[in-house]
């Protein structure tokens, strides 16, 4: 992967709004719009992009949120529509980088800034609710086309038609894919749990997840 750069289709920011959900009022900032601008990434998100839920979304190691445009097709096959841009609430949609090509603690450039893969994308029932289906949260955990997140390790410019260009691995090389799959299906495998806690990247909220399946 050394020197590979990887397309990245927009940048994409939003803010917290309410929504009407089957008659139940949601706040939250999954419907995001591409930027035309340069914009600035700091330690927590992109200029102008916020979250409803900072319990479950946003903070340092969720700075950032990436999907695969890799997947766009398969979910329009299976939902039987188009889908929009930013259709997964994702700041970044990047083309040729996977959840099995990916690994938590890879670096990459973005713009000025430097940016570290940190955990998979754990979507929620807001996803549901702007794709209209039910079980998609179900979907997205068996397929393990979750997307993933960055920590910001240098803040910095971005601009809309950057790239994401490699830096380096973590030795451990343990996919966000298969991270997925010790999250979702393998929850008692404890020698591969304990691989993944030796993962330095990985962040605070999924190393707490793993920990409590050791204890379990």
């Amino acid at each position: 992967m050394e020197n590979r750069k990887y397309e990245i289709f927009s940048i994409y920011v939003g803010h917290p709004d309410t929504y009407d959900f089957e008659g139940k009022k949601v706040e939250t900032a999954i419907f995001k719009e591409p930027v035309d601008k340069p914009v600035y990434l700091s330690r927590t998100n992109f200029e102008g992009d916020r979250q409803a839920d900072l319990v479950h979304h946003g903070g340092a190691d969720k700075a950032v949120c990436v999907y695969p445009a890799d997947h766009y097709g398969y979910w329009e096959d299976v939902l039987k529509k188009k889908l929009p841009e930013a259709a997964f609430g994702e700041n970044l949609t990047v083309k040729g980088l996977t959840e099995k090509g990916v690994c938590i603690g890879d670096t990459f450039k973005l713009g000025e800034a430097l940016v570290q893969v940190s955990q998979p994308r754990q979507p929620c029932f807001k996803l549901a609710k702007k794709l209209n289906e039910k079980d998609m949260v179900l979907k997205v955990r068996d397929t393990g086309y979750s997307g993933f997140y960055f920590r910001v390790l240098e803040e910095g410019i971005v601009a809309p038609d950057a790239q994401l260009q490699f830096v380096s691995r973590d030795v451990n090389e343990v996919t966000v894919s298969y991270a997925n799959h010790l999250m979702y299906h393998d929850r008692d495998n404890q020698p591969a749990i304990r691989k993944i806690l030796e993962v330095d990247a990985l962040s605070e909220s999924w190393r707490a997840s793993f920990l409590k399946q050791l204890s379990a």
